[in-house]
């Protein structure tokens, strides 16, 4: 598999016979990854040659510099809301990453530090093992952008910390550190930072000396909670993508490079 085509990924193999590959989003401005036009495209499509490569047992992500993921690129967000062609574009890419992570046959572990938000954010908590450090800061911030909270949120966050907590957090884009994440059920463990690759490293060299078989059948049959709920993804992916024609994502943009408070009228 070659994936030095990559460029907005650092992926590395780890482990015995290099069966555990170690994917990091990449900080393009030295802080914090985003997800940009290639950016996107990359995160969705990593997963189909995970899955492809018989020589991967499992998977982490983990991010790269201050925190594992800074969103999307503004600029990419602008040009949704002015190009259709871009729009229509993104979309089937985030319909792609959701499904694509699902049906990975490997098991992938998230390794969530400092802020996580935006498209990592959707491939940290859909992991099979998703591990936060406790001062992690997690955010959908889809609302405070002016667009439906479409991405992973409508089917594994009410699967994961029930309806209630859901809505709370997506309607209100209240952050949820690691620690309140662990607590709620939102992630799988949270520990401190020092320990999150250590720890998560761990847990990838053991999925990745178990059963394969087993692993691999048992992810299948607890993804079917998933899959169940892919009309509701579905259906919450084109209410996002419809708000990026709209508007509100206009004043959120703005907001945003202007820094400061939105006014959606």
């Amino acid at each position: 598999m070659d994936y030095a085509r990559y460029q907005t990924l650092a992926i590395t193999r780890r482990g015995a016979n290099g069966a555990v590959l170690d994917i990091q989003m990449r900080a393009a401005n030295g802080k914090l990854p985003t997800a940009g036009h290639d950016g996107h495209r990359e995160l969705a499509e990593i997963w189909r040659d995970v899955s492809a490569d018989e020589s991967v047992r499992c998977a982490v992500l983990r991010g790269e510099g201050q925190g594992f993921s800074g969103g999307g690129d503004l600029a990419m967000v602008q040009d949704m809301t002015t190009d259709d062609v871009v729009r229509q574009r993104v979309w089937r890419e985030a319909r792609d990453l959701v499904y694509n992570i699902i049906n990975c046959d490997k098991p992938i572990v998230s390794a969530m530090h400092g802020p996580a938000v935006g498209a990592g954010l959707v491939a940290g908590l859909l992991a099979d093992i998703s591990i936060a450090a406790k001062n992690a800061k997690i955010v959908d911030g889809h609302t405070r952008l002016g667009v439906a909270a479409g991405d992973h949120a409508a089917i594994v966050w009410p699967l994961l910390c029930g309806m209630a907590k859901a809505k709370y957090h997506l309607l209100l884009c209240e952050p949820v550190s690691g620690e309140e994440a662990e607590r709620i059920g939102l992630v799988s463990l949270a520990v401190e930072e020092a320990d999150l690759l250590p720890r998560a490293y761990e847990v990838a060299d053991r999925l990745a000396a178990g059963s394969q078989s087993a692993i691999r059948l048992t992810k299948y049959a607890l993804n079917n909670w998933l899959r169940q709920a892919g009309p509701t993804f579905d259906a919450s992916l084109a209410l996002e993508f419809m708000g990026f024609a709209g508007a509100d994502v206009r004043e959120g943009v703005a907001s945003l490079r202007e820094r400061r408070a939105p006014n959606f009228g």
